[in-house]
């Protein structure tokens, strides 16, 4: 089964529309040991998001991981360049031991911003990772899935939904490697 073949969970909602999230009984602060290093990424992107858009463009960058706060975070810098132009970018995942939640967090170098946290855990070796945000001005639920099934080669992917999780767009995938 690849990625794609894999069901993104049904979203629950509270009432204020915020996504209900809720541990996996196996969910751990060692869910991310096998990111650990440096990697090479093929990245798979849509051109537009949102727009019915089936063009692609595909481009290498790197990234590394490192653990801190005892292992119950983890840090990466992603570094690829568009356009002649270096990008940086940089995640900061938390483990919650009390509710056995990972919280994502990611910045880059075209907005110097912390993004609101995609939340979620790993179950059988695949993780989702949900929130609420904005696209052009337009609310959008945001999923991130890791798929370790393989863990020398992970997949990370993300979709978009703007109609509160009815129906997905995958708007990017990366293929790691190790160095």
């Amino acid at each position: 089964m690849n990625s794609d073949e894999i069901k993104i969970p049904i979203i629950n909602h509270d009432i204020n529309g915020d996504i209900i999230i809720t541990a996996s009984p196996t969910s751990s602060a060692h869910d991310f040991d096998f990111f650990v290093g440096k990697w090479r990424l093929r990245n798979r992107k849509l051109k537009v998001r949102l727009e019915n858009s089936n063009e692609w463009e595909e481009f290498e960058s790197t990234q590394e991981m490192y653990k801190v706060l005892n292992g119950i975070g983890n840090v990466d810098n992603y570094l690829a360049t568009f356009n002649g132009v270096p990008f940086e970018g940089m995640s900061i995942r938390l483990f919650d031991l009390k509710s056995k939640l990972w919280s994502i967090y990611w910045a880059d170098s075209n907005q110097g911003v912390l993004q609101p946290a995609v939340i979620g855990s790993f179950e059988n070796k695949v993780a989702h990772f949900f929130a609420r945000d904005t696209f052009n001005d337009k609310e959008i639920f945001v999923v991130f899935r890791w798929d370790v099934r393989d863990e020398n080669k992970p997949v990370w992917s993300q979709a978009f939904s703007d109609d509160k999780g009815k129906t997905w767009e995958w708007n990017w995938y990366m293929y790691f490697s190790r160095f």
